[in-house]
């Protein structure tokens, strides 16, 4: 199965699309570490008998990984290859489907649970590198998209198999093992992801960067053809010789620019309060529950992954033919205007339960927004921007940014939003939405003034638009 580029060249699918595939079920597994936890916490809790801080540590342990793994994924990623760097993922994602799934004490838990965020990490930025390096630049947005689906399908994911497992005993079995099975079925799509991985190519643009030319070469002419791949040879080759791939290089002032980009965007991602409706959207639908009859669980999980998952497919669909720009702008207006409407709301209605349907509404537009632009895009965005020698180092960089940016927004959320608070008697549960506006509004004038489009270019056009 071949596809048609804008030059009329040809790009073999068949071959193309299967790897980008592989690569994505890091993704997968990236959502469902995530996601498995929200499901298992409070029998962990009555297991264990934590008391409310060891129960944010065994939830939130994981983003510690998270931010240490993305600090070693560059250098190793960058030294020993994008490929490579996915194995480490798909290790680290094994041993800790086992490891937290057999526990004897917490302490034995958060060690393997913070090694699953290693994993996490590494797989949340070596899988947008890696495709992003093997892909041609007329489709090279889509298939980045493609791993924010596979994110979100983990996390919806981990919804069902968790409701499942809870289903199949008591209140006393899921206590004593229940929560145990739900780490578990994490074991397969890992060992699935290993196996997978040995029958993929290492990137091509590495391969040339560490002097192995003719097999980067054949990969690239399987992917598009002799002329494909002479074209991205002779780009690849000439970016690379003016780089020496090193820290220093990342901190010059030839790329401030663009290291300055993708560690806002990374960070304006997060602190636009997308996971404050994935870690306390229950929480949140607490309300709705009441008046809608629908379970809270089941409505979290039909609102956010249903509709994030909807749009992001919109925006895979887009985002070769609108560009980066408009999907970003559109999308992060859309949520500022949906976050100070639920403010106004929270802070103006007396009787919440009244005010439910709407809030719905402005949370289903919120969450499709993201879905359409911020959630996918930011990774597209982030997946270009840097120069190849030291692409694994920048993106590690703007990645470890991002999770330190996600650990804030947990941290605060529920100090901003605690009964009894002076945000609560001033705004009533209003304040937080706010504040996340105004970062909307931050996002939309960088994004307008400062992101260029990259729609269409190659890596290297990218690369050099740097020094003009």
């Amino acid at each position: 199965m071949e596809s048609p580029t804008d030059a009329g060249k040809k790009i073999n699918l068949s071959y193309l699309i299967p790897i980008c595939l592989v690569a994505t079920l890091g993704g997968l597994l990236f959502g469902y570490d995530t996601g498995v936890i929200s499901g298992a916490i409070e029998s962990l809790t009555l297991r264990f008998g934590l008391d409310d801080f060891m129960k944010g540590w065994a939830s939130g342990c994981v983003l510690i990984g998270c931010a240490a793994g993305v600090l070693i994924v560059g250098p190793v990623s960058d030294r020993f290859g994008r490929k490579r760097a996915l194995f480490i993922a798909a290790f680290l994602f094994l041993v800790s489907a086992i490891g937290t799934a057999l526990p004897k004490d917490i302490v034995t838990f958060i060690i393997f649970r913070i090694m699953g965020g290693v994993g996490i990490g590494i797989a949340s930025m070596s899988t947008p590198m890696y495709i992003a390096e093997i892909t041609p630049a007329h489709m090279r947005g889509r298939m980045v998209a493609v791993n924010q689906i596979a994110i979100m399908g983990g996390i919806a994911a981990t919804s069902f198999i968790n409701y499942f497992i809870a289903g199949c005993g008591d209140q006393a079995w899921n206590v004593a093992s229940g929560w145990r099975w739900m780490f578990a079925v994490g074991t397969l799509p890992a060992m699935v992801f290993l196996l997978l991985l040995i029958g993929i190519p290492e990137s091509p643009r590495w391969l040339v960067e560490m002097g192995r030319g003719e097999e980067a070469q054949n990969i690239l002419a399987r992917v598009g053809g002799g002329e494909f791949a002479a074209n991205e040879m002779s780009g690849i080759r000439e970016s690379l010789s003016e780089e020496k791939g090193t820290w220093g290089e990342v901190f010059s002032r030839k790329l401030r620019l663009p290291l300055f980009l993708g560690i806002a965007l990374a960070v304006l991602q997060q602190v636009t309060g997308i996971n404050v409706f994935m870690y306390f959207g229950a929480t949140i639908f607490k309300t709705m529950s009441r008046s809608t009859g629908v379970d809270a669980g089941l409505l979290q999980q039909i609102i956010i992954n249903g509709a994030c998952t909807l749009f992001t497919i919109i925006a895979i669909a887009t985002v070769d033919k609108w560009g980066r720009k408009p999907l970003m702008v559109i999308g992060a207006v859309g949520m500022g205007v949906s976050l100070i409407a639920m403010g106004l709301m929270a802070q103006m209605m007396t009787d919440p339960a009244a005010a439910s349907n709407l809030m719905l509404v402005f949370i289903i537009l919120y969450i499709a927004c993201f879905g359409l632009s911020v959630g996918p895009v930011t990774w597209v965005i982030l997946s270009e921007i840097f120069p190849t020698a030291v692409r694994g180092r920048a993106l590690g960089l703007a990645t470890f940014c991002l999770w330190i940016a996600d650990y804030a927004v947990t941290q605060t959320f529920p100090m901003m939003d605690a009964q009894g608070s002076w945000f609560v008697m001033k705004f009533n549960h209003a304040f937080p939405f706010y504040v996340y506006a105004v970062f909307c509004v931050v996002l939309v004038l960088l994004i307008w003034l400062k992101v260029p489009e990259t729609k269409g270019k190659s890596l290297e056009e990218i690369e050099k638009s740097w020094g003009k």
